[in-house]
This record gives C-alpha cells, structure tokens and sequence, in this order.
C-alpha cells in the first residue's frame, strides 16, 4: 500500500510560480515512476509531467514544456513540480500518481496504481 499526499497549492497572479510537492508512505519501494496530472473544471483530467524513480528520464506535456520541472528528492521520498510563469489556463486541482511498472511513465491516468487527493492551483489575471 502506497499512500500520497500532494502539498503546495494555492493563488498566485499570472506570471508567478508555485511548488507543489507530493510526498509518498508506506510501501514506497514498490513505486518506479510518480506523475502529475491536473483537472479543471469541465475537462478531463490531464497528464502534465512524469518522472522514472531514478530521477534520469522526464517527460512533459507540451502545454507546460519550458516552464514546469518535475523532480524529485528520494530520501524524503517526495516529488516536486516547479511551476513557472503561471497563467490562467493552468488552473486546475493538481494530482500526484505513482506507478509500480518499470520504465512506462504513461499519459494515461487509468495506467497509475496510486493517487493523492489533489490541491488546488488558481491563477488569476
């Protein structure tokens, strides 16, 4: 059981950064690659980055390319999206996941074993 926590969230003006961190318990070892995802209201919930358990390989959506950095720390067990240059279509409820299969880092949600319960990133103009 894999348990995750998403923190970091909150309101910022266009052209701001955020942190959102995704901090990951009990059976951690299991976990070979961990994602984030975002929902707006009225659309599906969307891939924004992932990261392999290693940290070497990363991908982004092109929505967020340039701007957002996933990362991660494995001694905290934790993983992070710097969030650059916010604008107002970022807003959404941000997701972490996590996967047990080596080397996928899927786009799909349906492909993530393990869920946190969202926080909340508004942007305003």
């Amino acid at each position: 059981q894999v348990t995750l926590v998403e923190s970091g969230g909150g309101l910022v003006q266009a052209g701001g950064s955020l942190r959102l961190s995704c901090a990951a318990s009990g059976r951690t070892f299991v976990i070979f690659s961990e994602a984030w995802f975002r929902q707006a209201p009225g659309k599906e919930r969307e891939f924004v980055a992932a990261i392999s358990r290693d940290g070497a390989s990363t991908t982004y959506a092109d929505s967020v390319k340039g701007r957002f950095t996933i990362s991660g720390e494995n001694a905290k067990n934790t993983v992070y999206l710097q969030m650059n240059s916010l604008k107002p279509e970022d807003t959404a409820v941000y997701y972490c996941a996590a996967d047990t299969r080596l080397g996928i880092m899927s786009v799909r949600p349906v492909a993530y074993h393990y869920w946190g319960q969202g926080t909340q990133v508004t942007v305003s103009s």
